[in-house]
């Protein structure tokens, strides 16, 4: 790679974005992150700068994108708060526009449903029940989605994910446009898929799901 993307990532702190900030730094790609609190890291590396701030910020949404040519956004909703996905998506991509960054990857659920999908009975049972007990954060998962269909001037790429394992271990990932066809995968594997689609079109305006 002779000049390498440098990446941003939000939520690099959590479950999914260090394995992601791990393997973008293996792979060669700077990495520049966006960190609540730094204090709290536990793993400190030298090769990734942080940007300190919160998603809501969108000043820190621009230190935090400024020179960078990639956007990875594995934000997770901080517990009892109010949902906060779309407004966040909202605002990165306000920025991507102003700095002209054109490539985007985020995460979601399985439990999101949209137009395209053929779920299986016991998906849709299990998305059904995440519309009821969490309905706040599903409306506003569905926000997001519409926000994204509106702006394709962005290639941006939506991952669907089951239930994340925190584990190191590899395993073949299995992808399916319209249905989750397992229920678990590996963080890890989730960080490998993200970093091998940087450059990848196949899933460009398109939510596959992975998993396991």
């Amino acid at each position: 790679m002779d000049r390498p993307y440098k990446i941003a990532i939000i939520g690099g702190t959590g479950k999914v974005g260090k394995h992601i900030a791990t393997h973008a730094i293996q792979k060669g790609y700077p990495v520049r992150m966006l960190v609540r609190n730094p204090e709290k890291l536990l793993h400190k590396n030298n090769a990734i700068e942080i940007v300190k701030g919160q998603v809501q910020d969108i000043e820190n949404i621009r230190e935090l994108l400024k020179d960078c040519q990639v956007v990875i956004n594995t934000f997770g909703q901080p517990p009892k708060e109010e949902p906060i996905y779309s407004k966040a998506t909202t605002n990165i991509f306000k920025v991507m526009k102003e700095l002209n960054i054109n490539r985007y990857i985020g995460v979601s659920g399985g439990s999101l449903t949209i137009k395209e999908d053929k779920k299986s009975m016991m998906n849709r049972f299990g998305a059904k029940m995440f519309e009821v007990f969490l309905s706040k954060m599903m409306k506003d998962k569905k926000l997001e989605w519409e926000f994204l269909l509106n702006n394709k001037q962005i290639k941006w790429t939506l991952i669907r994910l089951p239930f994340v394992k925190d584990s190191l271990t590899s395993n073949q990932i299995k992808e399916n446009l319209t249905d989750m066809p397992g229920t678990k995968i590996t963080n890890e594997d989730i960080a490998t898929f993200i970093i091998d689609h940087i450059d990848n079109t196949k899933y460009v305006h398109k939510a596959p799901f992975i998993s396991h």
